[in-house]
């Protein structure tokens, strides 16, 4: 039930938002060198690694200095990039991640490996189901980059401090996964972007 209403709404999703996405293809070919699309290692379930798309947002090789963004002022983060992370708009390929079956809508977000070794046995739990495209910790941690903005040290706070309670969010959802709590997550996700209250 959960594969079919993915791939049902991935295909919706993708169809209403080709415009847009045409769009925002031709504004980032326009405003800096490099593909429309940024590919990131990340792990899916069972540890298995896979291409986790997104519209790219920053200047190529900018994960070369590090892989957290680190406020909206992030100066590797092009022009389009600003308007596009501030919407979300950058995560909307992940919906093709979905139809190839590597994603869920709602499900924990996926790591990159180097986080992932430092999960605990109890934390690798989460690695039992796919990874999602929004879940419990994407609202939590809606503004992310902007508190680790404020950290002297953005890594060890993501990783002691962020990371774990994004886990923990993680463990709410895994014991009740129910497509009435995946629709709940993706109207709370909806009215986040939109600026709903």
């Amino acid at each position: 039930m959960k594969r079919l209403f993915d791939l049902l709404f991935s295909i919706f999703i993708l169809i209403l938002f080709l415009p847009f996405g045409l769009i925002i293809s031709i504004l980032i070919l326009f405003s800096s060198p490099g593909g429309i699309f940024y590919r990131q290692e990340r792990v899916g379930k069972n540890g298995k690694v896979f291409k986790l798309l997104k519209f790219r947002s920053m200047r190529i090789n900018a994960d070369k200095s590090g892989k957290l963004t680190v406020g909206m002022r992030d100066n590797r983060i092009t022009g389009i990039g600003y308007f596009i992370r501030k919407y979300k708009l950058d995560e909307f390929p992940q919906f093709i991640n979905v139809l190839k079956g590597e994603m869920s809508i709602v499900g924990p977000r996926p790591e990159v490996p180097d986080y992932v070794a430092l999960y605990d046995s109890n934390q690798r739990e989460i690695l039992k189901v796919k990874p999602g495209i929004t879940d419990y910790a994407s609202l939590e941690y809606f503004t992310e980059n902007e508190l680790l903005a404020k950290s002297d040290n953005p890594e060890k706070t993501y990783i002691e401090e962020i990371m774990p309670a994004k886990i923990k969010l993680n463990e709410k959802y895994l014991a009740n996964p129910t497509l009435s709590s995946d629709l709940k997550i993706i109207w709370l996700t909806f009215k986040k972007i939109v600026g709903l209250k």
